[in-house]
C-alpha cells in the first residue's frame, strides 16, 4: 500500500510539474537571450555605420561567412553534448578542400561531375578524419583534447605537404558560380541554403531520433548509459565521425566560396566554432545543447568581425572579445551547475543557463 501510495503521489507530482517544467524551461531557452544580445549588437554597428553595416550586400556577406561556420557548429554541437571537444574542424576543413582540389584537378573538366566528386572526396577524407578522432577517443581512451589537438596538427601537415604550403585555387566553374557565389532565388545565397538543409537535418537527428536521445544520455552520464545497454563507445566514434563529415562538407563550400583552400586562413576557426556552440547554449560538461543556439552563437563572431571591420577596428579584438563571452558562457554554465548539487534553485545573476531544457541530465 504504501508503494502505491508514493507511486500514486509520483504521478500526481509528475503531472503537476509538467506545464511549470515546460514554461520554465521556456523561460530560461539562452538561444532567445542570445538572440537578444545579437539583436543588440546589429543595433550598435547599425547605429555607428547605417549604410555600410545594414547594407543588403553586407548582411548577406554576414549569413554566408556564418554558413560555412554553421555547418561546422552542427558536428561539434553532438561531439560537446556527450562532453567531448574538437579542435581539429578548421584543419581538417582545410585538408578536405586540399584534396578535393587535387581530385577534381586530376579528374578534369568544369561540369557537375566533376564538382560531385570534389564534394565525395571531401565528405569522405573528413568523415575518416572524424573515426580516427573517434576510435582514438572512445576506443583507446585518449583524452578529446590531446586526441583532436594531435589530428588538428597532423591534418594541417599533411595538407601542407601536398600544397608545399601554398593555396591551390582550382575548382570547377560550375561549383564556384552556383554554389560559392549563387543565389537560389533572389539574394538567398546557395551556400547558405545548403548550410540550412544541414543545420535542419541536425536538428532532427538530435532532437527527434535516438541517436540524439543516446548522444545526450552519453554526455549527461556514460556510465548509466553502459548499465543500460548503450554502446557508448560505438556511439562516440559516430559521433567523432558525423563532426569530421560535416567538416569535409565545410572544406569543399569553403573551396567553392572563397575559390582557394585557406590554408593559413582558419588558424581561428576553431575557436569561433567552439566559442559559438557553448554561447549558443551548449554545455562544455555535456548533455545539454541545441542546434538552434548554436547557429544563434555563431552569428556574434561573424557579426563582431564584420562590424569590426567596417568601423576600421583592428579584427584582432573580435577574438578577446569572443575569447571573453566564451569564458563568462563557461563560468556560468559552473554555477548553474554548482547550485544545482547544493539543491538551490537560484540561477547566476549574470545570465539563467545556457539552452536550459534541451537535454535532461540523468544522474
Amino acid at each position: 500500500m504504501t508503494s502505491v501510495a508514493r507511486r500514486g503521489t509520483s504521478s500526481a507530482a509528475a503531472v503537476e510539474e509538467v506545464p511549470a517544467g515546460r514554461w520554465q524551461r521556456l523561460l530560461r531557452l539562452q538561444a532567445l537571450q542570445i538572440l537578444l544580445i545579437l539583436a543588440v549588437i546589429v543595433a550598435i554597428f547599425g547605429v555607428l555605420d547605417p549604410h555600410a553595416f545594414l547594407s543588403v550586400f553586407n548582411l548577406r556577406g554576414i549569413v554566408v561567412n556564418t554558413s560555412i561556420l554553421a555547418v561546422l557548429g552542427v558536428g561539434m554541437t553532438f561531439v560537446i553534448v556527450t562532453g567531448g571537444i574538437d579542435l581539429s574542424v578548421g584543419s581538417v576543413l582545410v585538408l578536405s578542400g586540399v584534396v578535393a582540389s587535387r581530385a577534381m584537378v586530376a579528374a578534369g573538366g568544369q561540369g557537375w561531375g566533376v564538382a560531385l566528386l570534389g564534394i565525395l572526396v571531401a565528405s569522405v577524407v573528413g568523415l575518416a578524419c572524424g573515426l580516427l578522432n573517434g576510435v582514438l577517443v572512445a576506443k583507446l581512451r585518449v583524452p578529446p583534447l590531446i586526441v583532436t589537438l594531435g589530428t588538428m596538427g597532423a591534418t594541417l601537415g599533411i595538407a601542407q605537404i601536398i600544397t608545399s604550403g601554398i593555396d591551390l585555387r582550382d575548382a570547377p566553374d560550375v561549383l564556384v558560380d552556383n554554389v560559392g557565389f549563387g543565389n537560389l532565388v533572389g539574394q538567398v545565397p546557395t551556400l547558405s541554403v545548403v548550410a540550412l538543409v544541414v543545420v535542419v537535418l541536425g536538428m532532427v537527428v538530435l532532437h527527434r531520433t535516438r541517436f540524439g536521445l543516446y548522444t545526450y544520455a552519453i554526455g549527461s552520464n556514460p556510465e548509466a548509459g553502459r548499465r543500460v545497454g548503450l554502446k557508448v563507445d560505438r556511439h562516440l566514434t559516430k559521433v567523432y565521425a558525423l563532426a569530421g563529415l560535416t567538416a569535409g562538407l565545410a572544406g569543399i563550400l569553403n573551396l567553392a566560396f572563397f575559390q582557394s583552400t585557406t590554408i593559413a586562413g582558419q588558424s581561428n576557426t576553431n575557436l569561433n566554432v567552439i566559442a559559438g556552440v557553448v554561447i549558443g547554449g551548449t554545455s562544455l560538461f555535456g548533455g545539454v545543447g541545441t542546434i538552434f543556439g548554436t547557429v544563434i552563437g555563431l552569428f556574434i563572431p561573424s557579426t563582431l568581425q564584420n562590424g569590426f571591420v567596417i568601423l576600421g577596428v583592428q579584427p584582432f579584438w573580435q577574438q578577446v572579445v569572443v575569447g571573453g563571452v566564451l569564458i563568462a558562457a563557461v563560468y556560468v554554465d559552473q554555477a548553474r551547475r554548482a547550485a544545482a548539487l547544493r539543491g538551490s534553485r537560484g540561477k547566476p545573476r549574470f545570465l539563467p543557463h545556457f539552452g536550459g531544457g534541451s537535454g535532461k541530465e540523468t544522474s
